[in-house]
């Protein structure tokens, strides 16, 4: 995956970089990308620059006039598509003087500019670093912050041979100088109000990157560290990348919701399936058990509608989330409209409630800091699905950021399905009895498949029929 992807970035972004560990290299090749679409990039930063790596932009301005530099873009932005904009002044005969924060918000909103990545603090070519009191210097209109860190540093010692800083790393995190680096200790820094999150505009999404991820080692590495930092509500996803490779993102890790659809009333069933016993406990109670045993899911939401107090009596010892669906009988549409309300509201995804309970639908204007990336929606009739299918679904979209990621079997579609936040204002159009059948037909070529093994994935139970051989199938795959 490529950085524009991975950052899901729009027209007029701007995109702060702080940290270290390969944050200039990320800088000019999110410019590279940028240009290869055809839009125009401004690259600068608060701070400084070495002067070697000027080189690396095809052409550069330079202050102290700031109307000139601004007159002089249209045309050097048309030549080159790509212009590096420094302060002039050079320091310490190796470094150059970067711009002022507001001269970066200027840079943004002229009309030749499509694109702004400012370098918003430096760390002395280490990988990892705490801020010190001045810094770092974001821009007001900063879209995207990204703190990066060069995951080489892991195991290092918490020394200045290594660290930026280090001091204020032990100052923030309790550390003692001389320490391993962990990833304990990274996903510490950068979710402190001190560290990577400091200085963060309202408004802009906070999105880690975690640098060289060039092995299985610091691959593993990364995901502890991923996981630890979606735990804030401040942080939006986590990239994992190695800057200089072919494809640089590996994986976007954000928050996965699990919506459980369970409001229908089982019309040519006869009777509410989701109260069907399975293995000793309600069909809806085993599905949810599936999503809550899940470690990629990071909320459960289960819709509620016919039959709405004995399903809602049968979770009543689950850590779920029931949502109403008043107009059930309108079709599957408004209950999965329901649930992806449900798993997007009241912004941060809470710790999972210790009961079930009822949550209103997302109110207009709900800040969504700390809001799922994607959803997954599970049928409270198919008992066959697992926490490895969910797991492989929520991994493969890490992956792709596809729109849709779906399970099949021998070249069949089967549920359940993932959606990817880029889809979910296609929701509120949905009618009727079909679910979100539409939006996967919308974006058929773009769907990532997950080849699954077993036809579990295409079976739910409609009959009694289908009840019984489900049945029968389960208690012989665990021995009952």
């Amino acid at each position: 995956m490529d950085f524009i992807s991975a950052f899901r970035l729009s027209p007029k972004s701007v995109i702060a970089l702080t940290g270290g560990g390969g944050k200039t290299t990320l800088m000019f090749r999110l410019a590279d990308e940028l240009t290869a679409t055809g839009l125009h990039v401004v690259t600068t930063m608060t701070t400084h620059l070495f002067v070697a790596q000027m080189a690396r932009a095809p052409a550069n301005l330079s202050l102290p006039d700031e109307d000139a530099v601004l007159a002089q873009l249209p045309h050097s932005l048309a030549t080159h598509k790509h212009v590096l904009v420094v302060g002039g002044t050079i320091v310490e005969e190796t470094r150059i003087q970067g711009v002022a924060p507001d001269f970066v918000d200027r840079l943004a909103a002229h009309p030749a500019v499509d694109a702004v990545i400012v370098e918003a603090d430096g760390s002395r070519r280490r990988s990892f670093k705490a801020p010190a009191a001045h810094e770092p210097v974001i821009p007001a209109g900063a879209t995207v912050v990204a703190p990066v860190v060069g995951l080489d540093v892991l195991g290092k010692p918490l020394t200045a041979e290594h660290v930026h800083r280090p001091d204020r790393v032990a100052a923030l995190t309790g550390a003692s100088l001389g320490d391993p680096v962990t990833p304990e200790l990274i996903a510490a820094v950068l979710a402190h109000s001190e560290g990577g999150t400091k200085g963060l505009p309202l408004g802009a999404r906070l999105m880690p990157v975690l640098n060289k991820a060039e092995d299985e080692a610091s691959l593993a590495a990364a995901r502890q560290i991923a996981r630890r930092l979606l735990a804030y509500p401040i942080v939006d996803s986590v990239l994992i990348a190695a800057a200089q490779a072919a494809d640089p993102v590996g994986e976007v890790w954000g928050r996965v919701g699990a919506v459980v659809l369970a409001a229908g009333q089982g019309r040519r069933f006869g009777a509410l399936k989701q109260l069907l016993p399975w293995h000793g406990v309600p069909l809806v109670a085993h599905v949810a058990d599936q999503a809550l045993t899940c470690p990629d899911v990071d909320r459960v939401i289960v819709t509620v509608g016919a039959g709405a107090e004995q399903v809602r009596a049968a979770l009543a010892t689950r850590n779920v989330t029931c949502v109403p669906v008043p107009d059930w009988t309108a079709g599957q549409s408004r209950s999965v409209q329901a649930g992806l309300q449900a798993a997007r509201a009241g912004g941060p995804i809470p710790a999972r409630p210790t009961h079930a309970e009822e949550t209103p639908l997302l109110p207009p204007g709900t800040d969504d800091r700390g809001a799922i990336s994607a959803a997954v929606f599970l049928l409270a009739d198919q008992p066959g699905v697992t926490p490895q299918l969910l797991s492989a679904l929520i991994r493969r979209h890490r992956a792709t950021l596809a729109p849709v990621v779906a399970p099949r079997y021998a070249g069949r579609r089967g549920n359940p399905v993932l959606f990817d936040r880029a889809t979910f204002g296609e929701f509120a159009r949905l009618s009727g009895d079909i679910g979100a059948r539409p939006i996967i037909q919308a974006h058929a070529d773009e769907i990532a498949w997950v080849d699954w093994p077993t036809p579990e994935i295409t079976q739910d139970i409609d009959m009694a029929a289908d009840y019984r051989g489900a049945e029968g199938q389960g208690k012989a795959a665990d021995g009952s």
